[in-house]
This record gives C-alpha cells, sequence and structure tokens, in this order.
C-alpha cells in the first residue's frame, strides 16, 4: 500500500507539473509527437505495401508453375544474354504438355498486349489491356464475376469474339448500365461482352483484372503475333492436390525438354517459376526498407528524446528548493525519482497519442490516393505507444536520478 501511494502521489504531481507549465509541455509534446508520427508512417506505409506484394503474389496461386523464358530470379550475375536466346513457349507446346504431364488439374497460356483503342458508341479508352488464356485458365486463376459468365469450351476451341472486361472498363465504357450482351470495338474489331469481373482494387504488381479484357487465345492468335516478345507469352500450370511444386516443376522440365528434344548435356532453355521466386524478392527488399524506417523513425525519436531530457534537466533546476522541502519532510528518494520519471513518460505517451492519432487522420486521407490499402494496425499502435514510454523511461531517467540525489539542506538554501 505504501508503494502504491507513493507510485499516485508521484503520478499526481507529475500531472500538477504538467499544467503548471504548459508551453514548456507543448514544446516537449511537439518533439515527441513528430518523431513518433515520423516512426509509426514510415511502419504504417512499408506494412500497407508489404500486404498489398504479399496479397497481389498469393493471387498468382502457391501451387501454380509458369514456364517462361524469362526467370524471376535476379542477381548481379544473371545472364540476360543467355536467355534472350530462349524460344518462347507455345500453344503447341502448351497442348503438348497435357498428353505429357500427368498430375495437373489444369494447363492454359496466357499472353498479354496493351495499348489497345477500346471503344462502345462515344466513349473511348485509349490504352486498354489485352490478356488472352486458353480454356482452362478459371481453373488456375480464381476470380469472381460481377455480372454474366466465362467463355463456354466452343468460344474457346473456335476462337470466337467474345470477351470479360475488367470493373474499371465497364464503368468507364457503360458506367452502371448492363455490359453483358453489349458490343465493344478493340483495334477495330467487334468483341461481344459476355462478362464482368468484380472489382479487385489497385495493386502495385498491377495484376488485377480491372483495366483488362479477357478473351480467348485462339481468338487473339487471329489478330495478333503471339510468338512474339512484345506480347510475351507463357504456360500455366497447376498441380492436382496433394502433389508439391517440386514434384511438378520435374515432370514439367522433364516434358518440356522432351518436346524441345533438348540433349541431356544442354541447359534447359525456359524457365520455371513460381510465386516463391517473387516472395523471395520482395522478403529481402522488405526487410532492407525495414532496416531504414528504424533508421528514419530511430533519428526523430532520438531528437524528442534529446527535447525531453533538456526539459527535463530545466525542470529539475526550477524544482530544486521544492525537492528540498519535500525531502526534509520525508520524501524518499524513490518518490522523488519517480515523480520526474512519470513526467516524461507521461509526456511521451501524450506526443505519442497524439503522433497515432495524426497518422490515423493521415491514412484516411490519403485512402485510394496511393496504390495499395493504408490502415493503422494495432500492432503498430501498440509499437508506437511502447516506443513512446520507453524513451520517457530512457530520457528522463537521469534528469530524475540527479533530482533524487540533491542534498535537502543545499536543495532548501539553492
Amino acid at each position: 500500500m505504501i508503494f502504491l501511494n507513493l507510485v499516485k502521489e508521484s503520478f499526481l504531481f507529475a500531472l500538477h507539473a504538467l499544467r503548471v507549465n504548459r508551453l514548456r509541455t507543448f514544446l516537449s509534446l511537439l518533439g515527441i509527437t513528430i518523431g513518433i508520427f515520423a516512426i509509426i508512417l514510415v511502419f504504417t506505409l512499408v506494412d500497407g505495401m508489404e500486404r498489398d506484394v504479399t496479397t497481389s503474389i498469393q493471387s498468382l496461386g502457391d501451387n501454380v508453375i509458369y514456364v517462361q523464358k524469362w526467370p524471376w530470379t535476379f542477381g548481379e550475375n544473371y545472364p540476360w544474354w543467355k536467355y534472350m536466346s530462349r524460344p518462347l513457349p507455345t500453344y503447341d507446346e502448351m497442348e503438348s504438355l497435357k498428353d505429357r504431364v500427368e498430375n495437373f488439374k489444369a494447363i492454359a497460356l496466357g499472353a498479354n498486349t496493351g495499348g489497345q483503342l477500346i471503344k462502345y458508341k462515344n466513349k473511348t479508352i485509349e490504352d486498354g489491356s489485352m490478356f488472352m488464356v486458353s480454356h482452362d485458365y478459371d481453373k488456375i486463376r480464381a476470380f469472381d464475376l460481377q455480372q454474366g459468365r466465362y467463355f463456354t469450351q466452343i468460344e474457346s476451341d473456335g476462337g470466337r469474339n467474345v470477351c470479360l472486361i475488367g470493373y474499371s472498363i465497364k464503368q468507364n465504357l457503360f458506367e452502371n448500365y448492363e455490359a453483358v450482351g453489349k458490343e465493344i470495338s478493340v483495334k477495330g474489331r467487334k468483341l461481344t461482352v459476355v462478362g464482368v469481373f468484380n472489382k479487385e482494387g489497385k495493386s502495385m504488381l498491377d495484376n488485377g483484372f480491372d483495366e483488362l479484357i479477357l478473351v480467348p487465345i485462339n481468338y487473339g492468335r487471329k489478330v495478333i503475333d503471339i510468338n512474339s516478345d512484345r506480347v510475351d507469352p507463357f504456360i500455366m500450370a497447376k498441380g492436382v492436390d496433394g502433389f508439391t511444386n517440386e514434384q511438378l516443376k520435374e515432370e514439367l522440365r522433364g516434358a518440356m525438354r522432351s518436346i524441345r528434344r533438348l540433349r541431356p548435356v544442354q541447359e534447359d532453355d525456359f524457365a520455371l517459376n513460381e510465386s516463391k521466386l517473387i516472395a523471395n524478392n520482395i522478403t529481402g527488399i522488405f526487410d532492407i526498407l525495414q532496416i531504414v524506417e528504424w533508421i528514419i523513425g530511430g533519428l526523430s525519436i532520438l531528437v524528442g528524446g534529446f527535447g525531453i531530457a533538456n526539459i527535463l534537466f530545466v525542470s529539475v533546476k526550477e524544482r530544486t528548493n521544492l525537492i528540498g522541502i519535500q525531502k526534509s519532510l520525508g520524501a524518499k528518494n524513490f518518490f522523488i525519482l519517480l515523480q520526474f520519471l512519470f513526467e516524461a513518460v507521461l509526456l511521451c505517451l501524450i506526443g505519442g497519442i497524439i503522433g497515432i492519432f495524426l497518422v490515423y487522420l493521415l491514412s484516411l486521407a490519403l485512402e485510394g490516393a496511393v496504390p495499395f490499402p493504408l490502415s493503422l494496425t494495432v500492432s503498430n499502435i501498440v509499437l508506437g505507444l511502447t516506443v513512446s514510454a520507453n524513451i520517457g523511461i530512457i530520457a528522463g531517467f537521469l534528469p530524475a536520478y540527479t533530482a533524487s540525489q540533491l542534498d535537502p539542506v543545499e536543495a532548501i538554501r539553492s
């Protein structure tokens, strides 16, 4: 009970000191607020980017292997000249893989081309993207439709002039009107809309459906040369349940080497990519960003900590006489130390709360203006408060200890 009373009295003394010296309190709060604002803002931005990239990578599929010309790994010794001479995956190779690979759920070919002029009546989109896929693509990439349906087998095999459009394209061309059944013009050719994708939102990897048109690959082969580096065709293979990526890669590797008739001594002239490769590269980047954010936040909070320590030293100097009176009336060193330590921690916590609140307001203001979801997480709030309290203890300990060690007689005479 004695200890609790000492803590309570120390807290009340600290609160009274903050109320009396309002200007000093405000200036001290300003420094710590800026510091906490900087560190939590950086953490919130990096967390938002990391969540967005992780979600985008997951949309590629954890159990999907991509057969491509270029690998998804980069580094200092990246032999790009070797990869440049590789042949592109073809439609015939995709069909051959279906015959040679056993443990797959779906295999599809995809190719993307941008810069498409899309029209509906008097409305135009000048730089649209057209993604061409074979029929089994819907078994590989999960998506939801707002309206309509996916291609039928007949439409895919026959290369019918049908398409699915993204949410943004639908809004730009049709606004709130029905899009399914309408005809749009792409590169001067008519396409009938059979489906509309649900809104997915922006992503940093830009692999969503909002701003593209999906057409059958056999239609695309009629209007575009898909065996071109400009469209960069690739084969997607999804393994059966319980079949690991490594096992699927070995099957695909053997099948592709057989299809391309590579001798045992020859290297693979294709790449087998998976989302894990991007995740590994991204993890390294975010590890570096975390170091940078700690440096930025650390410097900001250091400045605030020095401000707190300086203000407390001034406060101890001003209240030396009062400290002497308190000690002469029986106040213990522990009570004096807690009194100033609580003052420092209170200052830092109030400043931290204000800084966190400013980050919250900024995240609301920037919603929709940045290409990734920005939200203040509970973990970042706890981090901000923890850092604030620790800075208060560290910055306030030396002034508090100095005050607790004052001689009462000398203090009263000061």
